[in-house]
């Protein structure tokens, strides 16, 4: 986990909001929000 990876992470831990954006696909996959939550990254959804 890098800076930016971290900052999201707690950014969303105090926000309680999972949805992110960041180009980093392989790393948000296996990162949890609250310990069991997924993210879900806003920047690779299809519209």
């Amino acid at each position: 986990m890098d800076l930016a990876d971290a900052s999201l992470v707690l950014l969303a831990e105090e926000s309680g909001e999972g949805r992110v954006v960041s180009t980093d696909e392989r790393d948000f996959h296996t990162y949890r929000w609250k310990n069991q939550h997924p993210f879900r990254n806003l920047l690779l959804e299809q519209v």
